[in-house]
């Protein structure tokens, strides 16, 4: 299901890194770029599920030695920053970051110990911190791809309203995601400005739709019991099917010098009007630095 990546690109040298790479799409794109020959950063929140995925890739025929892994829990600041510091110490660039890792659905209202909703900071305010941090080793890259997974329900987001995305009363089971999910955008298509405007073109950054996945992501859905999801699966892509638009994104030809684009299938797709919006895209970038400690 879906259009296959299937360019000849060899990373042999090249240096990545991937949010939630012990499991489902960020699984499959970290096990792609190793075997293409990059070294590759498994960014994750559990060492031992992380080796266990680093297993099962060299079972695969990737090289162990070129699998990194990095404590990061997206949901705590404190980790993001331990992390990135440790990329930075250990390396003199950066080729592609991709912004894999989130939650979805998340049953209950809750803040983390920063105090932000924990889908909001897992799949936005994490993520940014991360790409902050590791933009300077990115920049330092001949030719750097920054990579942020979003979903087409983004679509199904109204504008952010910044002012409440931390508040119980704009809680519900789905909407947070998917304003997360429009964040994602906007942050991707305001990044490529910033680096445009301050003359790095050497650096770009897209989003994408993966497509409809059957992975951990929907562990939280109010219908995942086992009938119901075989039903879904029939209609679901496979994991390394949803794998495709990111590895499209961080290897090929066809993207070279694009930037701040929103794709899906390996080709560029409409995003939501609301992320069009130059000055509402600003303002997040103000906002989220503000957010995340780093004004």
């Amino acid at each position: 299901r879906g259009k296959k990546f299937t360019e000849q690109v060899s990373l042999d040298g090249k240096i990545a890194a991937v949010t939630g790479a012990n499991s489902g799409i960020g699984f499959e794109t970290t096990k792609e770029l190793n075997l293409r020959g990059a070294k590759v950063y498994m960014l994750c929140r559990s060492e031992q599920r992380a080796n266990d995925a680093k297993q099962k890739m060299v079972e695969a025929g990737c090289d162990g030695s070129r699998l990194i892994f990095s404590q990061c829990d997206l949901s705590k600041f404190s980790t993001v920053r331990a992390c990135a510091a440790r990329i930075q110490e250990a390396e003199s660039h950066l080729d592609i970051l991709v912004n894999n890792a989130g939650i979805m659905f998340y049953p209950q209202f809750e803040l983390t110990e920063d105090g932000h909703e924990i889908t909001w900071q897992s799949n936005h305010l994490g993520p940014f911190l991360l790409t902050e941090l590791l933009l300077p080793l990115v920049k330092k890259a001949e030719e750097g791809r920054i990579v942020c997974v979003s979903s087409k329900l983004h679509e199904k987001s109204g504008p952010l309203d910044l002012s409440t995305a931390d508040s119980e009363s704009s809680f519900g089971r789905i909407a947070p995601y998917n304003r997360s999910k429009l964040a994602n955008v906007m942050f991707a298509r305001d990044l490529a400005r910033r680096l445009n405007e301050s003359g790095a073109t050497n650096v770009t950054a897209n989003s994408l739709h993966p497509g409809v996945v059957a992975t951990e992501l929907s562990r939280h859905l109010p219908f995942t019991n086992k009938p119901m999801m075989a039903i879904a699966g029939i209609f679901m892509k496979s994991e390394k099917e949803g794998a495709q638009t990111s590895l499209y994104l961080a290897m090929s030809s066809e993207v070279k010098g694009v930037s701040g684009g929103y794709f899906s299938d390996c080709a560029r797709h409409k995003e939501n009007p609301a992320a069009l919006d130059d000055e509402a895209c600003k303002r997040l970038y103000e906002y989220s630095k503000k957010a995340v400690g780093l004004e």
